[in-house]
């Protein structure tokens, strides 16, 4: 049986990969900043070496816009590789070298830390999760008019489905970059807003808002997408749906 750590395991991917784990029969330890007896902030490190001690695999989910991932992945990999650490698996993001965004640049330096650590490692980039694209969805009918990005497309993908891909790598010898997974389809913000409003069932005029900088220069021409590879089966509206039926 394999000992793996999870980082980021109370979150949004880390909880699936964790359960994932646990029904094919590996010992998972949590790591995050609240979760005992595994507590800890990775940007400071302290109780890291007990978290990591006896591992086998560790599965690096944690990571924030709000930055700290660099000194993060530094402190784990310390660690990791003084417990002995066989195999890092990390999540990454489809376009973190080509949408000049900070937080991807930072998913990016993370990559370059993984690749030189001396352990072997697996990165699995995908494309945005069907619950990020809803957020800015909200955010964005606040209000009466809502804005919507001009010209940008988005692939969003199903977050339990690449919860089964790590959980399947991490039981795996490490195999380096593997094929990135993109959701099954690629739509305008446009497309996205009207599956929105028609399963909330609200009401807004679109306003279609064309941003300058390189950031939306990139995303405009895809460099965020992965047409070829839309492996992905749960589509953006399926998720709507379900989750309108759970939702009070």
């Amino acid at each position: 049986m394999t000992t793996i750590l999870v980082t980021g395991g109370t979150g949004t991917l880390g909880r699936l990969v964790t359960e994932r784990l646990r029904t094919d029969g590996h010992e998972v330890r949590v790591l995050s900043r609240r979760s005992r007896p595994y507590a800890v902030d990775l940007r400071e490190g302290t109780g890291l070496d007990a978290a990591v001690a006896g591992v086998d695999t560790v599965v690096h989910c944690a990571s924030t816009p709000r930055g700290g991932d660099e000194r993060a992945a530094r402190n784990l990999i310390e660690a990791a590789r003084g417990a002995g650490v066989a195999h890092l698996v990390y999540i990454s993001i489809v376009g973190v070298d080509r949408v000049p965004l900070g937080y991807y640049k930072s998913k990016l330096a993370v990559e370059r830390l993984v690749e030189e650590s001396g352990i072997g490692w697996t990165i699995l980039r995908t494309t945005q999760f069907h619950d990020l694209v809803l957020s800015v969805l909200e955010g964005m009918a606040k209000l009466p008019l809502m804005p919507v990005l001009s010209g940008v497309r988005d692939q969003p993908i199903e977050v339990s489905e690449v919860a089964d891909r790590l959980a399947e790598l991490a039981g795996e010898d490490p195999a380096g970059r593997v094929a990135d997974m993109g959701g099954p389809e690629v739509l305008t913000f446009t497309e996205l807003a009207r599956a929105y409003l028609r399963a909330t069932g609200k009401r807004r005029v679109l306003l279609p808002v064309r941003l300058p900088g390189k950031t939306f220069r990139a995303a405009r021409t895809g460099g965020h997408l992965t047409p070829e590879l839309a492996v992905g089966k749960g589509t953006f509206e399926e998720y709507l749906t379900a989750r309108a039926k759970t939702s009070p």
